[in-house]
């Protein structure tokens, strides 16, 4: 079993986005290969459920290498965890509902191309401060450039 990764929906769409592209390939090829297993929540699904139809079957090519996990009341508790703390405003309560439930169902590993409310160094801190004050552990979390094989950022 590989490292539990919990890969929210702008990975799925980076794989059609020029900047993105080539990264997020070589992350889902990791994924092949079984180096990580994608954790999937609710959230998720429902993002990609509006999602342009190339990336809803992108998603789907994938289901065999998915865990599913519910939005449950405890991810729903730390996610007001974080609004509360001011991590983000509340109408960015789904980006913290994706950490939440990183967080809650054990993920070693976020895994996004969202700069601006995920892979953000004051947010994390304060993501992983709040996990500390609820006794969850930190969660990793970063770009899939960051986790991607050396030999594959040759291209980047």
């Amino acid at each position: 079993m590989g490292i539990l990764a919990y890969v929210d929906t702008s990975v799925y769409g980076g794989v059609f986005d020029p900047e993105f592209a080539t990264a997020s390939k070589a992350f889902f090829k990791l994924v092949g290969q079984g180096r990580f297993e994608l954790l999937v929540s609710d959230i998720v699904r429902q993002e990609i459920a509006r999602a342009p139809a190339r990336v809803r079957q992108y998603f789907g090519a994938q289901a065999g290498h998915m865990r599913l996990v519910a939005f449950d009341e405890r991810v729903l508790a730390l996610r007001e965890a974080y609004l509360s703390a001011g991590i983000l405003g509340s109408d960015w309560a789904d980006d913290a509902g994706h950490v939440a439930a990183a967080t809650v169902w054990g993920a070693d590993l976020i895994v996004s191309w969202n700069f601006r409310h995920i892979v953000h160094f004051e947010k994390i801190r304060l993501y992983n401060g709040v996990n500390a004050l609820n006794n969850y552990r930190a969660v990793e979390i970063r770009s899939p450039r960051e986790v991607i094989d050396y030999e594959d950022r040759e291209e980047i």
